[in-house]
């Protein structure tokens, strides 16, 4: 029996947790990785005959975390898959201040949960995978805002804009492999998730875009999660995946 493997990071909630949801097929191996663990996910798997595996860790912890991935892909009998996939969507959002107020612990954690695992967990992939000779894809979830400036989001918008930038070259190196692996940094679009009512309750002293975000939920615009993750996953089956590798579900 053949499996397709996809690994995701920031599971437990949000856009991440429906796109488990929705990977837990009959046939699939998924790995989870997020600070929390979720019940709902054991249940579901249970239901659907997929394997599951959850992992409680704090991607902080980046050169620990891509250490026990890449140890983890290197025991998975290779020849019983069929594709393997990695979704970079775990990411925090840090006090939502200009920069010269924001907390040192805060911002390093930031960075380092958004940008440093993504680029340390897509390098255990292709290292574990490099030999696999099956379909591999990476798909790292960006934001608009990686794409335009936004005031007391520094920490959010340099995150993203370095996401789709690794990105771009790590397409370049993957291209020029024999089992090289299909690679997109993709903004899902605005989702009704637990970050949008973070930036919705900023002090509007000190972010002023915060009306924007406000009229965005009053006026219905925010896309349900598990919405956007059908889109998301729809997009990551696509058969032009990775022609582009900066994209936005919405074109």
């Amino acid at each position: 029996m053949h499996t397709h493997l996809t690994v995701i990071t920031g599971a437990s909630r949000g856009m991440g947790l429906a796109m488990a949801q929705q990977l837990l097929l009959p046939q699939s191996m998924l790995l989870c990785i997020s600070r929390q663990t979720n019940t709902q996910l054991d249940a579901l798997a249970l239901q659907q005959g997929a394997k599951l595996t959850q992992w409680s860790l704090d991607l902080a912890h980046s050169v620990n975390a891509a250490s026990q991935l890449r140890s983890w892909l290197e025991s998975v009998p290779v020849d019983h898959i069929q594709s393997a996939t990695l979704i970079n969507n775990a990411c925090v959002i840090p006090d939502i201040v200009p920069l010269h107020a924001a907390d040192p612990t805060h911002l390093a954690h930031a960075l380092r949960v958004g940008l440093e695992a993504p680029m340390l967990l897509s390098a255990a992939f292709l290292q574990a995978t490099r030999q696999w000779p099956v379909p591999k894809k990476i798909l790292n979830i960006s934001s608009g805002l990686g794409r335009r400036a936004m005031a007391s989001q520094s920490a959010y918008c340099a995150v993203k804009a370095g996401l789709d930038h690794f990105t771009r070259c790590m397409a370049l190196d993957e291209a020029l492999q024999r089992h090289g692996a299909k690679v997109c940094a993709l903004a899902p679009g605005v989702i009704d998730t637990d970050m949008q009512v973070q930036l919705r309750q900023a002090d509007a002293t000190q972010f002023p875009d915060v009306q924007s975000f406000t009229n965005l939920h009053a006026q219905g615009q925010l896309t349900p999660p598990a919405e956007a993750a059908r889109r998301v996953l729809a997009f990551l089956k696509r058969p032009d995946f990775g022609d582009n590798p900066v994209a936005d579900v919405r074109n």
